[in-house]
């Protein structure tokens, strides 16, 4: 991981979707993508459709929603889903829900399935039921 950045303003996930898709190559290819938030303000259509496009490219979406908007739970949890990736609301432990997955997230980029079947924590088996088979 190159780094972490926080924005306040209109949200800009297609953007971040789109760099995505972007950067990966067969020598160097980047195996996940974490996004958390708390609201989408694009459209919906457009973002599942890039979602699907990381799908067929294989780089699932991790989404991690701060808050308890309706909108934002259904559009990051299908954006997971298409992808291939997993979702989780954070709630009231959020800092400390989020570092677990995290690392979850990581042991799934480095390792696959087989890494998170092996680890067994409540992350890698909430990660679990909602990755593809």
């Amino acid at each position: 991981m190159d780094g972490v950045t926080c924005e306040g303003g209109p949200t800009q996930i297609a953007r971040l979707l789109n760099h995505y898709l972007e950067v990966g190559t067969p020598a160097t290819p980047v195996r996940a993508l974490i996004f958390v938030g708390d609201a989408v303000e694009e459209q919906p259509a457009a973002l599942l459709g890039l979602a699907g496009q990381c799908r067929l490219k294989g780089q699932p979406i991790f989404t991690f929603q701060e808050g308890s908007d309706p909108t934002a739970a259904r559009v990051f949890s299908e954006i997971a889903r298409i992808s291939g990736g997993a979702y989780a609301a954070l709630g009231a432990q959020s800092a400390e829900v989020l570092r677990m997955l995290l690392g979850a997230v990581a042991r799934y980029a480095t390792g696959g399935r087989n890494a998170l079947t092996q680890s067994g924590t409540e992350s890698d088996k909430l990660l679990l039921a909602q990755l593809p088979k």
